[in-house]
């Protein structure tokens, strides 16, 4: 059986990465359609060797959509998605817009498939940075259970985005010449800087990116005590996000019980020999599918404590891969299947 499907965003970063996977993991499209804003309609896309004309995203455009993949930003998303599901579609949104309404799944396929048979039309895909995360976090609380997590992240350029990937390569060019270095997408240079900055700051000192890895990551691991703090760092590196992750469990965990949960875990990949300068870089996880989880210790400040740093692609198991993912489930692909652990 194969299905009519749309791209919303198709014009973006993730929205051309959407178009890579789904021919990548060959999934059933009998018809495709792609959506972006006025700015972009007109424009073409290939697919399967096909030249697609991107339309203009608009009220009525939805008829005959069966699957429609989202990732546009919150405010499209708001508008339209919606409007997908009314029109007999079923919209995976990649934006925050809708992670936390308790009506909507939440789903990272490897870890809480379940939760997408509850759906009433409309999924939601994690934060890319919670995605990471919590696919090391899963084999850990199934095991031992987390209860508090310390994170600071390493978040690639494309984040933010392909304007976030010509900002870094524009100013790495104008640093290269002389030149001064103009920020526009960021509130700082991004070359050859840190950003300790990602998204708004709440009364708390947090941002809110901080905090959508502690709510949505109590949301995917059904784990309403789970502590989290996050930092959040914006690094000049165009793809891939990295994670420095130190969690706290019921029962300690040696780094050796670790490794063997890790290396069982679908989609996590073990990249964990320091002594031959193996662990997980940006570098390595661009343009993979799996995340990959190295520098594994037990924590020297913690009776409980483990330490670990995993990185992943940020624009495929972060985005694009992951709602992908949850299409397959949905249509019940016998691949998605065997990698869903529930």
């Amino acid at each position: 059986m194969s299905y009519t499907v749309a791209i919303v965003g198709v014009t973006g970063a993730v929205g051309q990465t959407m178009l890579q996977v789904l021919e990548e993991r060959k999934f059933p499209v009998r018809e495709l359609h792609c959506f972006a804003s006025e700015r972009s309609a007109g424009k073409t896309v290939t697919f399967s060797g096909e030249t697609v004309r991107v339309e203009r995203l608009a009220p009525g455009v939805f008829r005959g959509i069966e699957i429609a993949l989202f990732s546009a930003g919150s405010a499209r998303s708001l508008e339209f998605a919606p409007q997908a599901v009314a029109a007999g579609a079923i919209a995976i949104d990649n934006s925050s817009a809708f992670r936390m309404d308790p009506t909507v799944p939440l789903v990272v396929p490897e870890i809480n498939a379940h939760a997408a048979k509850g759906h009433r039309g409309l999924l939601a895909v994690p934060n890319c940075t919670t995605i990471v995360m919590v696919m090391a976090l899963k084999p850990l609380h199934d095991a031992a259970r987390v209860v508090r997590v310390v994170a600071t992240s390493f978040q690639a350029v494309s984040g933010a985005g392909a304007q976030g990937v010509e900002e870094l390569r524009s100013q790495t060019l104008a640093w290269a010449k002389g030149e001064p270095m103009e920020a526009r997408v960021f509130p700082h240079p991004i070359a050859f800087n840190l950003l300790p900055h990602i998204d708004v700051f709440l009364d708390t000192g947090y941002t809110k990116e901080e905090m959508k890895l502690q709510n949505e990551t109590r949301k995917i691991l059904e784990e309403p005590g789970i502590r989290v703090s996050g930092t959040t760092v914006r690094v000049p590196v165009f793809t891939a996000h990295s994670v420095s992750v130190h969690a706290e469990t019921e029962r300690k965990v040696t780094a050796a019980e670790a490794r063997a949960l890790f290396e069982r875990f679908p989609g996590l990949r073990l990249w964990d020999d320091p002594e031959k300068s193996r662990y997980p870089m940006p570098i390595l996880a661009e343009g993979q599918d799996d995340c990959f989880v190295g520098r594994i210790r037990e924590d020297c400040s913690l009776e409980n404590g483990l330490a670990f740093w995993v990185v992943g692609d940020q624009l495929r198991k972060g985005a694009a891969t992951n709602a992908i993912q949850i299409a397959e489930l949905l249509i019940g692909r016998p691949h998605a299947e065997d990698q869903a652990r529930h």
